[in-house]
C-alpha cells in the first residue's frame, strides 16, 4: 500500500476533478474565443467557474484571473507591480523564507534596480511586525510575503500587515502568496486587505499546470504575457480549459464542508505528531505549534533526510526533504533562516497531508519511518 504524505508538493486529483477534464476534452474542446456555438458555450462554462471561485472567496468573478499556476501568478503580479511604479517607487518589502518563484523573481529585479529588504524569521518562522512596520518607506510600492510557509507551515500575520498598510497615506500594494494557505485556512482577502493573491491548482486536489490570480478592483499590473487579450488583457493566451474545469471543480468539493475538511487535516497531523513524539527517539519538530494543518517538518538525528526519503519510498511512503521547486539544491534556506544548524537541516524531513489520507495511513507510515530511522542510524554508526 503507497503512503502518500508530500501534498504541498502535489496531491492526488479528485476522480471529478479527472471526469471534468476528460469531458473538456471529448466535448467541450472549442475554443472559448470562437464566435460559434460550441465556443460562446465554453466561454459560459468558464464565465460560471470564475463565478464559483469567487463566491468562495467573498469578491468578484472580475478579480479572478487564470494562470498557469502560483509560479506564473507570483511572476506576473510582482513584476506587473514594479513595472507600474519603479519609477517613483522602486522599494520592495518580502522575507528571506519565501517560495524560489519570488525569490528567484526579487534577485532579477534587484539586478534592474529595485531595492528589496529582506525580513529575517524567527525560530518559528515567523517575521516580527514591528520590523515590518520599521521596514517601510516613502518608496516601498510592494509587499510581497507568503501567507503559508511551504516547508515548514509557519503561518505570517498577513491580517496585521494588511492592517497597518491600510494606515498609510500612499498606497503600498499587499501581495500574498497564498499557493499553501488556500484551502487551508478559511479567509478572505478583502478581510485582510490583501490586493493580490496567487493560487495553485495542483495544490487543492486540481490539476497541475492551472491557477488564478486575485487582483483587487482597480489595481492595475502590467502583463507579461501580451496577445489575444483574454483575462481582460492581464494573462493571453487560449485559456486552458480542461485544466480550468478541473479546478473550478477541484474548488467546488473542498468548498461542500472547507472548515470540515480543514478540521480532519489537523486532526490527522496532530496524530502524526504524536506518534513520531511518542515512538521514535531524537528528533526535533520544526514546524511550530500554531502552523498549519497539513504541514510537519522533523529532524530526525544522526541520519540524512535524503537517504531517509529514499528508504521509506521503497516502503511504500512518500515524503519531501524541502520545496519540490528547490529540492535539488543543497539545504534549505528555509530552516537555515529559522537557525537551525548544519546537521538539524540535513536530517529535516517534510510530512505533508491531505484529506485523502487516513489515520490508518499514519499510523502505519510512522510504523515504517521508526523502523527505516532505526536501521538507519544502526548502519551510520557501524561505519
Amino acid at each position: 500500500m503507497d503512503i502518500y504524505l508530500d501534498n504541498s508538493a502535489t496531491t492526488k486529483p479528485y476522480k471529478e476533478v479527472i471526469d471534468k477534464m476528460v469531458y473538456a476534452l471529448n466535448t467541450d474542446y472549442a475554443n472559448p474565443s470562437s464566435l460559434h456555438r460550441k465556443g460562446v458555450e465554453v466561454e459560459k462554462n468558464i464565465k460560471n467557474i470564475r463565478q464559483s471561485i469567487a463566491r468562495t472567496l467573498g469578491i468578484k468573478d472580475k478579480e479572478i484571473y487564470f494562470t498557469s499556476g502560483g509560479t506564473e501568478s507570483n511572476n506576473t503580479i510582482i513584476r506587473g507591480i514594479v513595472a507600474l511604479n519603479k519609477k517613483r517607487k522602486n522599494h520592495i518589502i518580502s522575507t528571506t523564507i519565501e517560495h524560489p518563484s519570488v525569490l528567484n523573481t526579487l534577485k532579477d529585479l534587484e539586478s534592474e534596480g529595485c531595492e528589496v529588504t529582506y525580513l529575517e524569521v524567527d525560530k518559528d518562522g515567523k517575521i516580527d511586525i514591528e520590523e515590518f512596520k520599521n521596514a517601510l518607506k516613502p518608496t516601498t510600492c510592494l509587499v510581497t510575503i507568503m501567507h503559508v510557509n511551504n516547508e515548514v507551515g509557519s503561518i505570517q500575520p498577513i491580517q496585521e500587515i494588511g492592517k497597518h498598510l491600510k494606515t498609510l497615506k500612499d498606497k503600498v500594494f499587499l501581495h500574498v502568496d497564498a499557493v499553501q494557505s488556500y484551502a487551508k485556512i478559511n479567509f478572505k482577502p478583502s478581510k485582510y486587505n490583501i490586493d493580490f493573491m496567487s493560487v495553485s491548482g495542483h495544490k487543492v486536489h486540481g490539476p497541475k499546470g492551472i491557477g488564478f490570480m486575485y487582483v483587487r478592483e482597480n489595481n492595475r499590473i502590467k502583463p507579461i504575457l501580451t496577445g489575444g487579450g483574454q483575462e481582460i488583457g492581464i494573462r493571453s493566451g487560449t485559456e486552458n480549459t480542461p485544466g480550468i474545469y478541473g479546478l473550478g471543480e477541484a474548488i467546488r468539493i473542498i468548498n461542500e464542508d472547507l472548515d470540515g475538511k480543514i478540521e480532519k487535516i489537523k486532526n490527522l497531523r496532530d496524530l502524526l505528531k504524536r506518534e513520531i513524539i511518542e515512538n521514535i527517539e531524537n528528533i526535533k519538530l520544526n514546524s511550530p505549534e500554531d502552523g498549519v494543518c497539513h504541514i510537519l517538518n522533523v529532524t530526525f538525528y544522526g541520519i540524512k533526510g535524503e537517504v531517509l526519503l529514499h528508504y521509506l519510498e521503497q516502503k511504500g511512503v512518500y515524503v519531501s526533504t524541502g520545496s519540490a521547486c528547490s529540492s535539488k539544491k543543497k539545504g534549505s534556506h528555509v530552516l537555515n533562516a529559522m537557525g537551525l544548524s548544519p546537521q538539524e537541516i540535513e536530517g529535516a524531513i517534510r510530512f505533508s497531508l491531505s484529506d485523502l489520507n487516513t489515520e490508518e495511513e499514519i499510523k502505519e507510515a510512522v510504523k515504517v519511518v521508526k523502523e527505516s530511522v532505526s536501521d538507519l542510524r544502526m548502519i551510520m554508526r557501524r561505519r
